[in-house]
């Protein structure tokens, strides 16, 4: 008796056009018409960033919503995903570059207090263990935001509360974070990321990814200072801005330590929880990819984590992406067999973006013809 070759589908969202649920299902449809003899895995992925939530909900987790407050304090609907006690949040959703009112990023403002009041939401509907991911971040307030969205209580001198974002670090005054701490007790809390960077210094928070949030050269410096100064006096005995990851997320990696939380790799924590290991056991080949291919791929990424497990077990893999910038020798390091690209396929970035569904059949087309004959010899008695 034969058995049907089995092709695991696992890429990452194409960020900014299509979810990795999305990227699935248009490489189905291509590959059905040249391979419809395949059996066909469906597996999203995601790093711990934007996309952690929809990845969550692919695998059969639930869709759950709060209204909390946004990155620069107008109210906005907050998704999150949860299957039983396990909660699947990602900082994303409430404090995102993506959630910026008119994309006009506010890097002196931005706050994470909506990150603390999706975590109290998930706490109430019944969280036990909470998985947040820390990709895409607008602020760099240390996470003192999502700490006062959790009840802790950050003071001035004259005892009210600090302003939020970046700018209220610099009148930071007291810190009573028992609240906060109280209402997580009980509570395992992961901080799934896969930056290593600590809080300050030029590995910092500021110094690192203030720039892409809109801090201007000359700016660093002094915010890098106010989260000195910060990190001071929310602990004192300094043993967190140092800690690998103390840094993600313009430093809410450093607030989430300080409520005890396990940092492991976004990669790690996600790929756990969509049970990937299983799925790529009952693989013969295995399809992965994201919207870019490219150097940043290579380190940690989902789809070259997906690549290494696959080549750990001996598997074939191909990958698709949006555009891609690897050579050839390094997609081969990664253990990817073969690469197509939207655009190459559509002359231009523009028609890549526009017609990313479609471009994906034609190419789920092509790779169908690929895997076939990929199955048919691994398949093939020796």
């Amino acid at each position: 008796m034969t058995t049907t070759p089995a092709v695991l589908l696992a890429p990452d969202k194409f960020k900014g056009t299509l979810s990795a649920a999305q990227v699935v299902h248009a490489l189905s449809v291509g590959i059905a018409q040249t391979a419809p003899q395949l059996r066909l895995l469906s597996c999203p992925i995601a790093d711990g960033g934007d996309g952690t939530v929809d990845a969550a909900l692919a695998a059969g987790y639930a869709e759950h919503r709060a209204a909390v407050t946004g990155p620069t304090g107008a109210a906005r609907t907050a998704r999150w995903a949860q299957q039983g006690e396990i909660a699947v949040l990602e900082l994303a959703e409430t404090v995102g570059l993506h959630a910026l009112p008119g994309g006009d990023l506010a890097p002196h403002h931005a706050s994470t207090r909506g990150l603390g009041e999706l975590l109290r939401a998930a706490l109430d509907a019944g969280a036990r263990t909470v998985i947040v991911g820390l990709g895409g971040s607008a602020s760099t307030d240390a996470g003192a935001g999502m700490l006062q969205g959790l009840g802790a209580h950050l003071r001035t001198a004259d005892g009210t509360d600090i302003r939020p974002g970046l700018e209220g670090l610099t009148s930071l005054a007291s810190a009573d974070l028992t609240p906060a701490l109280n209402a997580l007790e009980g509570i395992t809390l992961v901080a799934a990321n896969d930056v290593t960077n600590p809080l300050l210094g030029p590995e910092g928070a500021a110094a690192v990814y203030g720039p892409q949030k809109g801090l201007r050269a000359e700016e660093i410096d002094p915010a890098d200072a106010s989260l000195a100064t910060a990190a001071g006096i929310l602990d004192p005995a300094g043993t967190r801005s140092e800690l690998p990851g103390a840094g993600a997320a313009g430093g809410t990696g450093f607030a989430l330590a300080l409520l005890g939380a396990v940092q492991r790799s976004g990669a790690d924590a996600v790929f756990e929880l969509l049970d990937v290991e299983a799925l790529l056991d009952q693989a013969d080949v295995v399809v992965t990819g994201e919207g870019k291919l490219d150097a940043q791929t290579l380190h940690g990424k989902g789809p070259a984590e997906v690549a290494r497990r696959a080549r750990e077990r001996g598997l074939p893999v191909a990958a698709v992406a949006g555009a891609l910038t690897l050579t050839e020798e390094q997609l081969a390091a990664a253990g990817i067999d073969r690469a197509w690209d939207l655009t190459s396929r559509a002359g231009s970035t523009r028609r890549a973006l526009e017609e990313g569904e479609q471009l994906l059949v034609e190419v789920g087309r092509d790779l169908g013809s690929w895997l076939a004959a990929v199955t048919d010899a691994v398949t093939a008695p020796s």
